[in-house]
């Protein structure tokens, strides 16, 4: 993948070294001469954020919160959608909206009579992976611009093919079309790209779920959690595909982990239960073997 310097990062996102130099010391992205792409992408949220004027404060309480109490991610900026929400910062994943320090979802309202689609210019010749990248990003946005953004990410793709982000992209684009064939594809063009991404071996995990390999299943949910301990989405998937197996016990461990990461969220109640209803099928098995 490719490596940017500071001198690279300054040019590309048009800021100040100022400006980069505080984000480091606001611990909101990496303190580093060298980034990654991923860096990059981080690099250009916090850059908006700011632009709107969000508070760093605000932006590394949000990013806090989104991690430790929404989602288990390791990086919000990267792997949800992020919105200001005046000086409030906000994030789509799996659909819905959160504000995170909130704990609350969130509604995005557009204005009376809008039309809804991206402000996409026309590709030219000059065009590097990281604009083609973060233009499929911006038309990921609306349902109505899907195809447009599968092109450009193909685009993205023959510049860089081991873009794992791309790839990643790609392959939720086709899942959700349930054109699981390309989906994996993609997604395990991503893991080859980079070992190390979590989310690609989750997204791996949920099509392998998907078409019924629930023992692959496990081993890529195994990976994801194994690389991003915190990553509750993993673990909540990684102990379901258990209980498919008739394995409780090795659901337990992941389900509390669960538990522990996820405490407002819609499926901690389900966990919960998971919980309470496995230790209680131990606690009568112990009762029945000393009565025999």
């Amino acid at each position: 993948m490719n490596r940017f310097g500071r001198s690279d990062i300054i040019r590309i996102l048009h800021i100040t070294a100022r400006q980069l130099s505080g984000w480091q010391r606001a611990g909101l992205v990496p303190d580093t001469d060298e980034y990654s792409f991923f860096d990059l992408i981080q690099l250009k949220q916090v850059r908006d954020l700011r632009a709107k004027r969000v508070r760093s404060a605000v932006i590394r309480e949000s990013l806090v919160a989104m991690q430790q109490h929404v989602a288990g991610m390791e990086n919000p900026l990267i792997e949800a959608g992020v919105f200001s929400m005046g000086n409030r910062v906000a994030f789509r994943h799996q659909g819905r909206s959160v504000e995170p320090v909130r704990g609350q979802f969130v509604m995005e309202f557009e204005p009376v009579g809008a039309v809804v689609s991206a402000k996409v210019r026309p590709m030219v010749p000059s065009d590097t992976a990281a604009d083609l990248f973060f233009r499929g990003v911006a038309l990921e946005e609306h349902p109505s611009n899907h195809d447009e953004a599968i092109s450009i990410y193909l685009k993205v793709i023959e510049l860089e093919p081991q873009h794992a982000a791309a790839h990643i992209n790609l392959g939720t684009l086709h899942y959700n079309r349930q054109n699981f064939v390309e989906a994996e594809k993609h997604y395990r063009l991503a893991v080859a790209a980079d070992p190390r991404y979590a989310l690609a071996y989750f997204d791996l995990g949920n099509v392998l779920d998907e078409t019924g390999r629930n023992e692959d299943a496990i081993v890529a949910y195994r990976t994801a959690v194994q690389l991003a301990p915190t990553y509750a989405d993993a673990h909540y998937n990684l102990a379901l595909a258990y209980e498919r197996q008739k394995q409780p016990r090795r659901a337990l461990p992941h389900w509390k982990i669960y538990a522990k990461l996820d405490r407002m969220g819609p499926w901690a109640v389900h966990a919960r239960n998971q919980i309470a209803r496995i230790l209680e099928g131990d606690r009568l098995k112990m009762v029945y073997k000393r009565e025999a």
